[in-house]
C-alpha cells in the first residue's frame, strides 16, 4: 500500500498514513484495538474476524475510510476520516459544507515516548487538511475520555457540548483550518524555546 500522506515532526521524525488493508492489517489491528488502553474504541471483545469485517466494512462504505499510521516506517497508529452528514454524526449536529470527521487510535505501547501521541494527532489534522475542501474538523469522543479532550483542545479544538450517541454520551468538539494552524504554530514555538532552554549553559 502506498503512502498517502507523510509530515516530518522536528523531534520525532517522520510520520505517515497508507491506506489500510483490511486482511492484512487485521491481525495487527486486532491486537490494539483489543487492548485495555483502547477502551473507548468500543471494541473490547471483538475477535479477529470481527476487526476485519469491521475494517472491510469501512474500506467499502463511500463515507468512511481507514488509514494505518507509520512512525519511522513501522506502523504505530490508526486514523479514520468520516463524513459527518452521513457516519457517526448524521442528524446529531449543525454540520457545515466541509466538515469531516475523525478518529485516531495510537498503538499500545509498553515504553510511552514523550509528546509521541501529540504529534499523532497533530500528523492526522495536518493531513485532513491538506484536503483544500476541508474546512473544519470534527469530532466526537466519549465524554470521559478525558486524555483525548486535552490533546484535542491542545491541537485547536473547540468544545461545541454533549450529545447523545446510541453508544456513548459524546463531547462534539470542532476545529477549523486557522484554529489547527494557530495551535501547531504555538506549539512549534514552545519545543523550539524548550530546546534553547536545554541548551543553555547552567
Amino acid at each position: 500500500m502506498s503512502v498517502v500522506f507523510a509530515r516530518a515532526d522536528d523531534r520525532l521524525g517522520e510520520f505517515a498514513l497508507r491506506t489500510l488493508d483490511p486482511d492484512a492489517d487485521a491481525a495487527l489491528l486486532h491486537t490494539w484495538v483489543t487492548h485495555p488502553k483502547a477502551a473507548f474504541w468500543l471494541m473490547q471483545d471483538a475477535d479477529l474476524a470481527q476487526v476485519t469485517e469491521e475494517y472491510r466494512r469501512i474500506a467499502e462504505h463511500p463515507h468512511h475510510d481507514a488509514y494505518l499510521g507509520l512512525w519511522r516506517g513501522s506502523p504505530a497508529f490508526l486514523a479514520e476520516r468520516y463524513d459527518p452528514a452521513h457516519v457517526e454524526l448524521a442528524g446529531l449536529y449543525d454540520h457545515q459544507p466541509g466538515d469531516v470527521g475523525m478518529h485516531f487510535l495510537c498503538a499500545p505501547v509498553g515504553a510511552p515516548v514523550h509528546g509521541f501521541t501529540r504529534a499523532v494527532i497533530g500528523t492526522v489534522m495536518a493531513w485532513l487538511f491538506a484536503d483544500p475542501t476541508t474546512r473544519r474538523v470534527v469530532v466526537e469522543p466519549d465524554v470521559r475520555n478525558t486524555a483525548v479532550h486535552a490533546l484535542n483542545a491542545a491541537v485547536g479544538f473547540e468544545v461545541v457540548g454533549p450529545i447523545a450517541k446510541p453508544e456513548k454520551d459524546a463531547l462534539l468538539s470542532v476545529c477549523t483550518r486557522a484554529q489547527f494552524q494557530a495551535a501547531d504554530r504555538a506549539a512549534t514555538a514552545d519545543r523550539a524555546a524548550a530546546t534553547r532552554t536545554e541548551g543553555a549553559p547552567a
